[in-house]
């Protein structure tokens, strides 16, 4: 069966930056704990309001969608698919829309007229799932190559929390990581051994799901995430991807030693969460972990474009090197786990 690659990656992120000591300034009652310290943000960007230049999901996808195809050699018209995966869907300002799908109306903003299209939702996890499902219509020769995009304009969740924190503790304490931005990546097939997805796996552990959910807020008209962080962040719910990945590597008959990665990017949602995961890894997989890539202090949680905007920010800097072999973990409500593996060679920025 053949493999799949990206083929390019695109980004973008807002201009306008907000600092977490602003964020917790607007706060009624200061947090019992360093936010800062313990989450590993230091800013994160924030959408612009003003009415004469709005940026909402809509907006930052296409941003991103141009950017991602200024450097691919396929254009608009040339594209398969284009899955959507937000989890905001803002759209001419600050409607939400269910139907007509955001990924129709990509398609049509950048000429893919006879594109298979869709939306799918699966929390920080979206990108990923949208990898996961284009590579396998590629691998399957159904399609030839197609298009993964998310825009997030996600931070109306932090401007709730600032509102409505009314206590030293309290679920809506995540909120004030989030960040906005965009992404988007091209998949074809691979040829070369050097320059493809080598698998990719996904698995859901419903019985975390209650443990962080958006939905309208239960105080006022706004948007809210509720989150048990101190749930969340424990060996029970980290060993959701070790054991997965493992499992998956006895039915190879190999080891995730073996597998000599050069770089891991997990979800960019805690700075105290990832060494604590990468050493519960380390633990189960009994070898050391590969460098982490991150981007959390400046960015924040960008949730569901989160690895693609650390893979595009480390690429742009130069500080990956061609024929490095990544791991991608996501970490999702839901809660969804997995692994992704590629080597790049050609991807750049």
């Amino acid at each position: 069966m053949p493999y799949s690659r990206f083929e390019s990656i695109g980004a973008y992120l807002p201009e306008k930056s907000v600092t977490t000591e602003e964020l917790i300034a607007r706060l009624a009652v200061p947090p019992a704990f360093d936010v800062e310290k313990i989450t590993g943000v230091r800013e994160r960007r924030v959408h612009d309001t003003r009415p004469e230049s709005y940026e909402d999901s809509f907006t930052l996808a296409g941003k991103a969608l141009d950017d991602c195809l200024s450097r691919s050699q396929y254009a608009g018209s040339d594209i398969d698919v284009l899955i959507s995966t937000s989890i905001t869907r803002s759209k001419d300002g600050t409607r939400m829309y269910m139907e007509p799908s955001f990924a129709s109306a990509l398609a049509r903003r950048i000429g893919a007229e006879n594109a298979i299209t869709f939306d799918l939702s699966n929390a920080c996890a979206g990108m990923l799932s949208g990898t996961y499902i284009l590579d396998r219509m590629i691998r399957s020769g159904m399609v030839r190559n197609g298009i993964v995009v998310s825009g997030e304009a996600i931070t109306p969740i932090a401007d709730t929390a600032v509102r409505e924190i009314s206590e030293k503790y309290d679920l809506q304490f995540a909120s004030l990581t989030v960040g906005d931005s965009a992404a988007a990546v091209v998949l074809d097939p691979s040829v070369d051994e050097s320059d493809r997805i080598d698998y990719i796996e996904l698995v859901t552990a419903s019985e975390f799901s209650h443990l962080c959910l958006g939905m309208p807020s239960d105080k006022s008209s706004g948007v809210a995430l509720y989150t048990d962080n101190r749930k969340m962040h424990n060996e029970a719910r980290f060993l959701v991807w070790t054991d997965t990945q493992r499992m998956f590597y006895e039915k190879r008959g190999t080891a995730f030693a073996e597998e000599n990665f050069d770089y891991i990017i997990h979800h960019q949602f805690g700075a105290a969460a990832v060494p604590f995961m990468n050493a519960l890894a380390e633990r189960e997989f009994e070898t050391p972990m590969p460098p982490d890539l991150n981007v959390i202090s400046e960015y924040g949680n960008t949730s569901s474009t989160s690895h693609f905007i650390v893979l595009h920010d480390h690429l742009r800097r130069g500080e990956i090197p061609d024929g490095s072999k990544l791991l991608m973990v996501p970490a999702a409500s839901g809660v969804v786990g997995g692994f992704l593996s590629t080597t790049i060679s050609s991807l750049k920025v």
